[in-house]
């Protein structure tokens, strides 16, 4: 298929969906997971609470979680070090770099590690590279910088032709 680096493993509507129970059914155990607008809106410095009680909840069941944004370090820094979360900032997503950084800092095999991430061409694409299971979050926020709104112009019409093949996405759930 065109779209095998394009394609998430898994459409989620918020990352609560995705619980320990879950990860641990797919053998994952570490998450890989994009900041602005995956986890909150990409205005927004801290996390919810419920994002930290979900971040808790993620520790306690031994999942271990890194951030990796193409962010700045002052961001991506200010939302991760209250959370006691490490992260990598600049990833340059969808290269390589990072994801393999983060697998080293995550002491993880691939194949026990997914991708949470709500662009297909930056965070699906790159894991897909990285051979890693991906998870599509619908984004939390309307708003978008610019390079996102090109990346969401693209998207657009990478769903329309997967609809048209009858492959459902977040958007018809």
């Amino acid at each position: 298929m065109l779209y095998n680096f394009l394609l998430p493993d898994e459409f989620v509507t918020s990352v609560y969906e995705i619980t320990p129970e879950k990860l641990q059914a797919l053998g994952i155990r570490g998450i890989i997971t994009d900041l602005d607008n995956t986890l909150v809106e990409w205005d927004r410095a801290d996390a919810t609470e419920e994002l930290a009680q979900w971040f808790a909840i993620m520790h306690e069941a031994g999942i271990r979680i890194i951030i990796a944004s193409n962010n700045n370090e002052a961001r991506v820094k200010q939302f991760a070090e209250p959370l006691g979360i490490p992260f990598i900032h600049r990833a340059k997503k969808p290269l390589g770099g990072a994801y393999y950084a983060a697998l080293v800092q995550l002491r993880l095999k691939r194949d026990e590690v997914a991708m949470l991430g709500d662009q297909l061409l930056t965070d699906v694409f790159g894991a897909k590279r990285q051979k890693l299971y991906t998870f599509l979050v619908r984004p939390v926020a309307e708003s978008d910088g610019f390079v996102t709104r090109f990346n969401r112009f693209v998207e657009r019409r990478v769903f329309n032709d997967l609809k048209r093949k009858g492959i459902k996405t977040w958007e018809e759930q």
